[in-house]
């Protein structure tokens, strides 16, 4: 295993792996990216070409090409290996081979199951005429079946109700890995012999984005009352609802390409999309939308959504134009939205799905659907203004409606450029759609609160951009020639975090001082660059600071309303309206210094 690792390695650098996730730029000797594995506008994520490593001073995230596939595409070792081996044209020992099963781990037992159960349910796709003229309506063609490995569990008439038990018990698998996976299931009175969960269903592999089958979701092929039209594999030990996506394995590089994810609901509407061409389209049905960007904390395992969200900012929306879809399209758009997103929503008629519209209308047509998508706060708010409504009902439709999409949007500059957005089609005050807002970050029912302790995350990215300036004033303050004035950054930063956060960082030791001069040493070779570079994290970190205390303003603000103080609620909207001014003004220098 240790020479397939050492042999990849040389055939692939960390440049060439990561390059095809993220978008990097070069930074002297090294280059940067914003951070995938936590939400950052100025990057912090860094590759050393030298060391073959990568670090994030944001949130501390390392390792090599291996760690980074692990935690991107929320694999483990033997997954990353796989999809780095096939990359690299290294050959690598098949899962499937004839060394000793006991010697096997539970997971490697579980990718082999699946591996057989789809090989099972492909053949006897080819062996069903129904099925092959159901897939062949709905406008699938012969490539996509083999692409996506479509297959067909037979229908109990046929097959009994245990056709894919008995087989892949003739393969040496047990009871207990058969119901573990998912596939087999016991009856309700635990008495009795095992049967197949899927029976006269249309059969499409999950798979990992490493390629290897984790999950199933079938289609039903003869309609039967009290009969889902689809079932779904449960979670097991391979398969994290949250974890993945539909499509993902052979979307993830066209989503990076194009700067652009198509997020559809249904199998169908995935394989016609990917089969006319719109190869950077991902499905939720199947699997679900983690409301996270990670998908595991402590392993820094991103959610599907999470390696959509770093792959693209951009997403696009397309779910069926039944009320079922718009309610299914509105959580998916909030997730979106929570992440940082610029969430669009592609309209289609009523009553259609993707699938039908590619089928029916053909690839152009669903083009330009997908090229007309907009905003979604856009899209809610013309849809109200198209209905004669009066002044009172359209404002209580506004704060029902549209603004807690505003409210869980991470940036409190987006919220108020949507604030203001809305406030211009509907004239509503902006005041009270802050006020509003502040409501459903911190409902009436909610107790009054004194404090809310910071996010740790938020805290600890506040504390590395200190000590990243810190660091630099001690830098330029040893050197014959520096850059910068030190003097006056250690003024500019003193008015931000104040006297007492600069003595700490004195009195932390010499040996955490030099190791953070020598990070800074490193990141800033270019002397060239590094005014720049301190006038960003000044704003960055003036950008927390503001955003922590517009927070505890909102809840000020909320426990004020709670008590009638009108007063109160005034003066609040005031620092509100000043601490939000401050920060357009530093997101505008941004811009303006572009």
């Amino acid at each position: 295993m240790s020479s397939t690792v050492e042999k990849i390695k040389e055939r692939l650098t960390i440049v060439d792996v990561l390059s095809s996730y993220l978008k990097l730029e070069k930074a002297g000797g090294n280059y940067r990216a914003p951070c995938p594995f936590h939400n950052e506008k100025t990057p912090s994520f860094f590759v050393s070409p030298a060391r073959s490593s990568y670090y994030c001073f944001g949130c501390g995230q390392k390792g090599d090409i291996f760690t980074f596939v692990e935690q991107f595409e929320g694999l483990d070792f033997k997954g990353a290996l796989k999809v780095l081996a096939d990359r690299a044209g290294v050959p690598i020992e098949a899962y499937t081979s004839a060394s000793s099963m006991k010697d096997k781990s539970q997971k490697d037992r579980l990718y082999e199951l699946m591996e057989a159960a789809t090989v099972f349910y492909e053949q006897q796709l080819a062996q069903s005429t129904e099925a092959k003229a159901y897939l062949a309506r709905r406008g699938v063609t012969e490539e996509s079946i083999r692409n996506f490995r479509i297959g067909f569990a037979p229908h109990t008439d046929t097959s009994g109700w245990r056709a894919v038990t008995l087989a892949l018990r003739g393969k040496g698998f047990t009871d207990t890995e058969l119901e573990l996976a998912g596939l087999s299931k016991k009856p309700e009175e635990k008495k009795g012999d095992l049967y197949d969960r899927f029976r006269d269903r249309v059969m499409f592999p999950i798979s990992d984005t490493g390629g290897r089958v984790i999950a199933f979701s079938g289609r039903i092929l003869h309609d039967v009352e009290g009969q889902g039209k689809y079932i779904n594999s449960p979670e097991t030990p391979i398969f994290k609802k949250g974890s993945t996506l539909y499509g993902l394995d052979k979307a993830k590089f066209e989503i990076r390409r194009r700067d652009l994810a198509i997020l559809v609901e249904g199998q169908l509407d995935l394989v016609l999309s990917h089969q006319g061409g719109f190869t950077n389209t991902v499905a939720s049905s199947g699997t679900a939308l983690g409301d996270t960007l990670m998908a595991d904390e402590e392993k820094g395992l991103l959610s599907g959504l999470g390696q959509v969200c770093a792959l693209t900012k951009n997403l696009v929306i397309a779910y069926d134009g039944d009320k079922a879809g718009l309610r299914a399209a509105g959580r998916a758009e909030k997730i979106g939205l929570s992440l940082g997103m610029n969430v669009r929503v592609a309209k289609l008629p009523k009553g259609c799905d993707p699938a039908d519209t590619i089928t029916k209308e053909g690839t152009e047509s669903w083009k330009k659907i997908v090229d007309s998508a907009q905003h979604i706060v856009h899209v809610y708010v013309a849809i109200l203004m198209e209905h004669p409504l009066s002044d009172l009902v359209r404002a209580r439709a506004v704060r029902d409606k549209i603004l807690p999409y505003v409210a869980v949007m991470p940036s409190a500059i987006e919220r108020a450029y949507f604030i203001r957005e809305i406030h211009k089609a509907t004239g509503i005050p902006e005041a009270a759609l802050a006020e509003d807002i502040a409501r459903i970050v911190t409902p009436a029912s909610a107790p009054p609160v004194a404090a809310k302790a910071p996010p740790v995350v938020g805290v600890q990215r506040t504390v590395r951009i200190e000590e990243r300036l810190l660091a630099i004033v001690f830098w330029q303050k040893s050197i014959p020639e520096p850059s910068i004035d030190p003097a006056d950054l250690q003024r500019r930063l003193e008015a931000i975090i104040g006297e007492e956060r600069i003595t700490a960082f004195e009195e932390s030791g010499v040996d955490k001082i030099n190791e953070k001069i020598f990070e800074v040493e490193i990141l800033y070779e270019d002397p060239k660059r590094l005014p720049k570079e301190v006038e960003e994290l000044l704003g960055n970190l003036e950008q927390e600071f503001l955003t922590k205390k517009l927070e505890d303003v909102m809840i000020e603000l909320g426990n004020a309303e709670r008590t009638g103080n009108t007063e109160m609620v005034q003066e609040l909207l005031t620092k509100t309206k000043d601490i939000t001014s401050r920060l357009n003004t530093i997101k505008n220098s941004r811009y303006s210094s572009q």
